[in-house]
């Protein structure tokens, strides 16, 4: 006969780790074997098991659980390199007591425990190591990116305080910054302008190298494939392509390509009651980086008109299979007439981007699991 499972539910901090075993009666009260306040260290994990296995004995097996956060996948991997089976839920898909609750490590220790044991979650995807380096990789220029884009903003609003406008045609072009470097200031203020604008120098150039650095990244013989067929959509360059793939791991674990959407949060809520159905906005409880991709992705998508191929995106293309390429033209057609018949249905543009977003999501998923002859259909 298998043994029984202990479900251990760790509420895991910085600070420290808190463990409740559970065992399930299945329709009985649940037991509860101890809870533990401990160190935050995955040995303590272990300690944890070791002193219940001598008062249990052996005819019990341990499965172990914790909320994705902070840790990111550290526990989880010093558990399993230890033959710990363990499991990182996803918060969102967890099932909780309705309305106000009291809210403690104890109590939110035993709640994972409960979702264990009785399979009221789902499970977060655990990339490999090469993934989750390169993850951080993008993520690290993609803040770097973020900062570019707030100094932007200081410098923008330093000029416009003291009567400083540009009148060229586009800012941040060569010519723009000529103008910043050569504007008349009290030397106090030029001097501020000009720390604004070695801070935006810096990060210029650490950017354009992580590109670069980012772009040896796709070119290995893991990625290189996936990536030259992703970058045959409008909208998606080297950058998203990679990040595409590097965070959602296997496609293959998702079973349509609206999942897909749904893990990246793009797909609306509803909250309906009998014949009334009552559509919200997008649930937005998935990928926030990869959301926020597809999103930028879509503006691409939203620019030129219905079967109008670049330069570029012919560049893209070439040297990719037949039905790879008549794939994207065929996706990359529907998404513009799309987005420009929402536009003149008077949806607010956000929304409409938003739209396309979620079906563009749908073809990437097509294109990574070869469903590239099933017409995709959305919800």
């Amino acid at each position: 006969m298998s043994n029984s499972i202990i479900f251990i539910g760790m509420d895991v901090h910085s600070t420290n780790f808190t463990f409740c075993a559970l065992e399930p009666a299945f329709g009985k009260e649940d037991k509860i074997f101890g809870v533990v306040k401990t160190d935050p260290d995955y040995k303590q994990v272990i300690k944890y098991i070791n002193n219940l296995k001598q008062k249990l004995g052996d005819d019990y097996d341990f499965i172990c659980g914790y909320e994705a956060g902070c840790l990111g996948y550290t526990l989880y991997n010093q558990l399993t390199s230890n033959n710990i089976k363990c499991v990182i839920l996803a918060p969102s898909t967890m099932s909780q007591p309705k309305g106000k609750r009291i809210k403690t490590d104890r109590r939110d220790a035993q709640m994972i425990a409960t979702c264990l044991a009785y399979g009221t979650y789902s499970a977060v995807y655990v990339p490999d190591t090469e993934d989750i380096q390169i993850r951080e990789y993008i993520r690290m220029r993609d803040d770097h990116k973020d900062a570019l884009k707030r100094i932007k903003q200081q410098i923008k609003a330093f000029c416009l305080r003291y009567g400083k406008t540009y009148s060229g045609k586009a800012a941040w072009t060569g010519a723009h910054i000529s103008w910043l470097r050569k504007l008349e200031l009290d030397s106090i203020l030029r001097e501020t302008l000009d720390d604004y604008l070695a801070t935006y120098d810096s990060l210029t150039d650490k950017i354009d190298r992580m590109d670069k650095r980012i772009e040896e990244f796709a070119m290995q013989e893991k990625y290189a494939e996936n990536v030259k067929k992703l970058i045959c959509f409008l909208g998606i360059k080297i950058h998203t392509a990679l990040s595409l793939i590097v965070e959602t791991g296997d496609f293959r674990r998702f079973k349509k390509g609206n999942m897909y959407a749904c893990f990246l949060g793009l797909t609306p809520g509803e909250d309906s009651s009998s014949d009334s159905v009552n559509r919200l906005s997008i649930t937005k409880a998935g990928n926030s980086h990869l959301r926020k991709l597809l999103i930028e992705s879509a503006q691409g998508l939203s620019r030129g008109k219905p079967g109008y191929k670049s330069k570029n995106l012919k560049a893209r293309q070439a040297g990719n299979e037949t039905n790879v390429i008549v794939y994207a033209d065929k996706a990359n057609d529907r998404l513009r007439r799309k987005y420009h018949r929402m536009i003149a249905e008077g949806k607010n543009t956000n929304v409409a981007k938003t739209a396309i977003a979620r079906e563009l999501a749908c073809f990437v998923w097509g294109m990574m699991t070869e469903n590239m002859t099933k017409e995709v259909k959305m919800a």
